[in-house]
């Protein structure tokens, strides 16, 4: 992750086009859309993902499947989307000034949005939509159940939850713009709207409910030790903690970004303050992003890629024992995907890429392959649940954690 970038103030053609918050909507949309098939695929392999996250199962077997409902849900939010937006265009005619002043309609499809998650329509995944706002509730304040009661469908969502913190900051931008006087939702997206440090504030929100439930979930492992006079069962609790520290990596990222673009306004020259704050914002990147890279591949996939196992002839190399994807070259390319899209930041760089970052059109690409990548570690990350949680899991050679001789259903 990046931090925001600023941006010019004039509204661009690509915001005349696609409005800040049809943006929100769209990747909202597309999100339920990349759910349905991970359900489906998932299924496919045999993989019972409501059993993982605790989702209330079908009743009988007339039921649609849960995949099948998903679909239908985002159907809803796409034949609804596509019509505000084409009336939007209609409207609009790409008009700056209309643009602005049909900000409502835009506006209109995020409340319906909004409702249809809150008040379900009849038949339409009532009780899993309830499941879904208590959960939602629960991982608001950083929250995470037992393990028996729901802990990975828990996690699950507040790691999805990261991976959208700044679409839930660009959803608060419009309706802050919006609510403002002689203010547009549809205007040139103004990242200071609340203030400086309020949108940084908000990006860091989802990272600090996992921070939370980290060390909350270390609290469970040191309370589970005090019980017991053995750490055999419970494991020491370390990997929570360096868990955490993942997700404590963001917090400079984020922090160094709101004072470069407050140095920026402040100066038209770079100075060396700003020189510093910029190779302080660049080392805590690289420490962010690397780190987090590891944590997927060594953590929530069980691959061996970065450890000194990666060359067991039991598996292929680099992977493990126990695999559910059959085709070695599917994690391969994973794996590379999954680095080239944590590495995004990288963009800034290029002296003749540095501007993509501050084009409306580029920071939208950024935020949608970042919800590529995460709907890509949704299928290894529930495969690699499956795996330890089924009879066919892994053994303790497999486990890279060596303080967890349970499996590593808590090192998530």
């Amino acid at each position: 992750m990046d931090g925001d970038p600023s941006v010019e103030p004039q509204l661009d053609s690509f915001s005349l086009t696609l409005p800040l918050p049809y943006r929100c909507a769209l990747i909202i949309v597309a999100a339920v859309w990349a759910w349905g098939a991970n359900l489906q695929y998932l299924s496919f392999l045999k993989i019972d993902v409501p059993a993982l996250i605790r989702y209330p199962g079908r009743q009988s077997l007339t039921e649609a499947t849960h995949h099948l409902s998903t679909y239908r849900l985002a159907t809803i939010l796409s034949g609804s989307l596509g019509v505000s937006l084409v009336t939007f265009w209609i409207f609009s005619h790409r008009d700056a000034e209309l643009v602005i002043f049909y900000d409502w309609m835009p506006m209109t499809y995020l409340l319906f949005l909004a409702v249809l998650f809150i008040i379900p329509l009849r038949y339409h995944s009532t009780t899993g939509r309830y499941h879904f706002l208590k959960t939602l509730r629960r991982v608001a304040v950083g929250g995470i159940a037992e393990a028996k009661d729901g802990k990975f469908g828990d996690i699950l969502l507040a790691d999805v939850l990261t991976s959208y913190s700044k679409i839930l900051a660009d959803l608060f931008i419009s309706v802050c713009m919006f609510l403002t006087t002689n203010g547009s939702a549809t205007e040139q997206p103004d990242r200071r709207c609340g203030g400086r440090f309020l949108v940084p504030l908000i990006i860091a929100i989802p990272s600090a409910i996992r921070f939370r439930q980290c060390l909350i979930e270390y609290g469970r492992v040191r309370d589970a030790n005090h019980r017991s006079t053995s750490l055999v069962s419970t494991g020491s609790g370390g990997v929570h903690l360096a868990n955490a520290l993942k997700y404590a990596t963001a917090f400079p990222v984020i922090i160094l970004s709101a004072l470069q673009r407050s140095s920026s306004d402040a100066s038209t020259t770079a100075t060396a303050a700003e020189t510093s704050l910029y190779r302080l914002w660049l080392l805590a990147v690289i420490v962010n992003s690397l780190y987090s890279f590891y944590w997927d591949v060594a953590n929530d996939w069980d691959l061996t890629l970065l450890s000194p196992a990666r060359s067991n002839p039991e598996h292929p190399y680099g992977l493990r024992r126990k695999m559910v994807f059959r085709a070695s070259e599917i994690y391969y390319v994973a794996i590379g995907l999954d680095f080239l899209l944590r590495i995004t930041w990288t963009l800034k760089l290029s002296p003749h890429l540095d501007q993509f970052n501050d084009w409306e059109g580029g920071i939208f690409c950024i935020q949608a392959l970042e919800v590529f990548r995460r709907w890509i570690w949704i299928f290894f990350r529930v495969e690699t649940e499956w795996v330890r949680n089924t009879s066919t899991g892994l053994g303790q050679d497999d486990i890279l954690l060596g303080d967890y001789s349970s499996g590593k259903d808590d090192d998530d």
